[in-house]
Formats: C-alpha cells, structure tokens, sequence
C-alpha cells in the first residue's frame, strides 16, 4: 500500500496538458480569428485600394466557432449532472449519473 509516483505523475500531466491545451489554446484560437478578420478588412489609410481577402475572414469566423463550441461543450459538461436531475436531459449519453 505505497504512493505509486508514476500514477500521480501521470495524472498530474493530464491535468497539466489540458489546462494548457485549453487555458492557452483557446484564447490563442481566439485571437488568430481576430487577426484573420484583421486582415481581411480593408485599410482605409493605404494608397492602393486592395480587394479584402474572403478566405481570411471565414477562416477567423470559423476559429470563433470552434471556440464558442468548445466553450458551450464545457459549460455543458459541467452543468450535465443538474441537467439531468432538474430536466431529466442526457447532454453526454455515454457518461455514468
């Protein structure tokens, strides 16, 4: 009946790489799809008028997606419990009440 280090290593990194993956990752996404609409916008200032790049502004409004997603999931994964017990609504089928 010891401390077996390697299994709390082990959960401490998975702990530690998820929190980062979504601590930092997800802001990160955010902000590239802000700088993905940055570009695509026009520059009201610049000589030449430039035809704004389409491609740039759907892939930041897909990175905003992927964010509310994964922010939604979250929420969601959090409030599953309650969810069932109040409204008797299975979010996660697969997850044990």
């Amino acid at each position: 009946m010891g401390i077996d280090f390697a299994e709390i290593a082990e959960s401490i990194s998975r702990v530690l790489a998820i929190g980062l993956l979504l601590g930092a990752g997800l802001p990160a996404l955010f902000a590239v799809g802000m700088r993905l609409v940055a570009l695509s916008t026009p520059d009201e200032d610049a000589e030449t008028a430039t035809a704004p790049n389409q491609v740039y502004r759907y892939a930041g409004y897909f990175l905003y997606a992927v964010v509310a997603v994964v922010i939604i999931l979250g929420i969601l994964w959090i409030t599953r419990q309650t969810l069932y017990h109040h409204l008797n609504i299975q979010v996660f089928p697969a997850s044990t009440y």
